[in-house]
């Protein structure tokens, strides 16, 4: 059922980003890494960051086994479920892993280069730390629409017993699956690596900088190389594997929905839906690629000119994705194709408008965090009081933008009609789509800032010249901007994604339903209809709605409601006290050191740095379990329990709540960190001064809000989603209310 020449530019577009995600590598390790002393901290690093990932994905392996396990029994065993599913599930998880070894592993070889290359201009080192940021944001797109494509080719292979009309949503739901694999291994990521960066960085705060008045990233700190190594696994590989699941989740939850929205409309027709969100993306990787050979920088630059030249590429991308977009829609054919196609820049201003929002509200170029600065002045409560203010606040924008985007994307779509559900939910879809459709350079912008980050300490640690340190500061609060940005971003196109996943949770119950009916299962809701195998084919949304009573008075909704609402806090509160425990540990750690190790102080004695890498590792991979078991387990169990109405709710709720508290926690605890900056700029005392205490302590309280709390709740939402997904056809089967 491939019958258009443009498919195939979806397989060659993601070999091209994986093909310039190597040339970048390339390039980058061409590059000297400086002195001897430069190279040995960058080994450290480099050694803790993947002993990690090892200890990681031990625990990650396992999780997947038992879970295609469990799957392999709900389809071979009990039938309610595709007998794909184990495999996509794994496949998904393995690239997604994969992602993020890649990015980690260039980030944690091109901090030295990048300190190196600012000994000799401020746009030598943005070059080579933007361009390894880019070998991230280009693998993960690389490998997720390699993934969906190789799926697509294999699946119409295999796929033949059934009429081509339900073939392809036979096809599209069964891809939408691997989204879980994806989702699993995004979740131990985000949380593992959160849970680890957060408790290296507050204990050096607290103990290097508030206890003993030494520098960040100073050598005689025993925990600044586990802080190093916190920033690559958690910002890096976590924020890959984050972006990497939203990415496919988009393009698979939309071409779900084409498959149905277009289904009365001919196979042909049909194909072209699904395959628009994947050519969108496919075209958005050349346009990427494109961007990022924009951005340069003039030495002495401002943090707003900065700003500007990461900007230049992302906005030039945009804005021919956009264009190219009615091109693409008109090449295909697509009914409605022009209106369409402003569903899909809907969703490029979307993500404009929040990166804007976040980057007003977390840089200290703009009142709003100078505000914060102000504050510390009267100590750390006001510093605490101002930041959370702030970060309510902030959820205004990013909120009312997403509103405005579902409104106007689900009415271009649907011609209109409020009526015409389906198509307005495929135009919700591909508005998630055209938000990520620049993945490539977005994530770039993010994943540059670690690298920024590691230089700057790599550049204190080997006592390089004010000079350098300038630069590289100049580098790294760019880079804690951006990084904010891109949590902001995340966040947004999240909400898009999982509102498209819950839309196609219903393509899901079809499936479901139709195999339970082939098989005569005898199930309450089937039977009080009097449901037919092609009643179930040919339902429309409402008519699900219908028949599983999803209405605002049904007791199951609600009930869900409540617990999507609750599990978003009960997470975030997990993952708090997990790094609170942690750090504890570090603080502990890092005081013996200072009281044990004679010399650290005075420079004449080496830390035990390997003691604090190893127990963050051990911190992360404990505390990771229990929030991830809760995030897969709920949704299960709230299927059986309260059947297809209470997961609707469990879902609304869960994107309701944790979508504003995932912006209020990564907008507060951007703006604390960046109010210290502004401090350690020479404003309101300068380093050192009473102020500034003030400052670290808001930084310090703000590290899990940014770090581990907030970015992670983004996957809770789009994990719910894609588990009620995944588990569609045991909850028709075996509710019990």
């Amino acid at each position: 059922m491939i019958e258009t020449p443009l498919f195939w530019f979806v397989p060659i577009a993601s070999v091209l980003a994986l093909f310039f995600a190597w040339r970048f590598y390339a390039q980058m390790m061409k590059a000297d890494e400086g002195t001897d002393t430069m190279k040995k901290i960058a080994l450290y690093v480099r050694q803790g960051a993947m002993s990690y990932l090892r200890q990681q994905y031990k625990v990650v392996v396992i999780v997947f086994i038992i879970l295609a396990i469990f799957f392999a029994i709900l389809a071979y065993g009990l039938g309610v479920q595709n007998g794909w599913v184990p495999f996509a599930f794994i496949t998904g998880g393995f690239f997604s892993g994969l992602a993020g070894f890649f990015g980690m592993k260039t980030a944690t070889y091109a901090s030295a280069r990048t300190a190196n290359a600012a000994r000799e201009s401020l746009n030598a080192g943005l070059k080579i730390a933007f361009r390894s940021g880019a070998v991230m944001g280009l693998v993960v797109v690389g490998l997720g629409l390699l993934d969906i494509s190789l799926w697509y080719i294999l699946l119409n292979y295999f796929v033949t017993d059934v009429d081509p009309t339900h073939k392809v949503i036979i096809i599209t739901t069964t891809m939408l699956t691997f989204g879980m694999g994806a989702s699993t291994q995004a979740l131990f990521a985000r949380v593992g690596g959160g849970i680890y960066t957060k408790a290296a960085d507050v204990g050096a705060d607290l103990v290097g900088k508030v206890e003993a008045g030494i520098p960040e990233d100073d050598p005689r700190n025993p925990a600044t190389i586990a802080d190093n190594v916190g920033d690559n696994v958690g910002d890096v590989a976590g924020m890959g594997a984050d972006l990497y699941e939203s990415y496919c989740g988009s393009i698979l939850a939309t071409a779900a929905l084409g498959a149905s929205a277009f289904m009365l409309k001919g196979v042909d027709m049909q194909f072209k839906a699904v395959i628009a969100p994947m050519v969108i993306a496919a075209v958005g990787i050349v346009l990427s690629i494109i961007g990022i050979y924009l951005v340069k920088a003039k030495e002495d630059a401002t943090m707003k000119q900065l700003l500007g030249a990461l900007g230049l590429g992302i906005n030039v991308s945009s804005l021919l994705i956009a264009i190219s977009t009615f091109g693409v829609m008109w090449a295909l054919g697509i009914e409605n194709w022009f209106w369409i196609s402003w569903s899909v820049v809907v969703g490029l201003l979307v993500g404009i408008v929040i990166g804007k929002s976040t980057e007003y509200y977390t840089s200290q170029s703009y009142r709003p965090t100078q505000k914060i600065s102000e504050s510390a002045q009267t100590g750390p409560a006001t510093v605490i009081i101002s930041g959370i203010g702030l970060g309510m606040v902030s959820t205004a924008i990013p909120v009312l933008a997403v509103v405005v985007g579902i409104t106007l994307s689900f009415l271009f779509a649907a011609g209109f009609d409020a009526s015409n559900i389906s198509m307005g939910l495929y135009g919700i879809g591909i508005a998630a789509v055209g938000m990520l459709s620049t993945l490539g350079i977005t994530l770039a912008t993010d994943a540059y800032g670690p690298i920024a980050d590691n230089a700057g300490g790599n550049a204190e640690m080997s006592h390089l010249g004010p000079e350098v340190r300038k630069r590289t500061d100049a580098l790294d609060s760019l880079g804690n901007t951006t990084a904010a940005t891109g949590k902001g971003f995340a966040i947004g196109s999240a909400a898009l994604t999982a509102l498209a996943l819950l839309a196609s949770y219903i393509e899901e119950l079809k499936i479901g339903m139709v195999r339970l009916l082939e098989q005569g299962r005898e199930i309450p809701a089937l039977i009080e209809h009097n449901l037919t195998i092609e009643m179930v084919k040919h339902s429309t949304i409402e008519n699900f709605m219908d028949w599983f009573n999803v209405n605002l008075m049904n007791y199951k909704v609600l009930a869900g409601v409540f617990l999507g609402s609750m599990l978003a806090f009960l997470f975030t509160g997990l993952t708090m006290n997990a790094v609170g425990r942690a750090a504890q540990k570090m603080v502990e750690e890092v005081r013996r050191q200072f009281r044990e190790i004679k010399g650290i102080l005075e420079g004449t004695a080496e830390p035990d740095y390997a003691r604090c890498v190893e127990i963050s590792t051990k911190g992360a991979q404990l505390e990771m379990i229990l929030p991830s078991a809760l995030a897969i387990l709920v949704p299960i169990l709230t299927g059986v329990i309260f059947g297809v109405a209470g997961v609707f709710g469990l879902l609304i709720g869960g994107l309701g709540s944790g979508f504003v508290l995932a912006i209020f926690m990564a907008n507060s605890g951007g703006a604390w960190d960046n109010a210290k900056k502004y401090i350690e700029e020479g404003n309101l005392g300068g380093k050192g001064s009473d102020a500034h205490k003030a400052a670290v302590t808001g930084d310090t309280v703000g590290d899990p809000f940014k770090d581990t709390s907030g970015p992670s709740l983004n996957i809770l939402i789009k994990l719910m989603s894609m588990v009620s997904i995944v588990m569609a056809g045991l909850t028709v089967a075996f509710s019990i209310l």
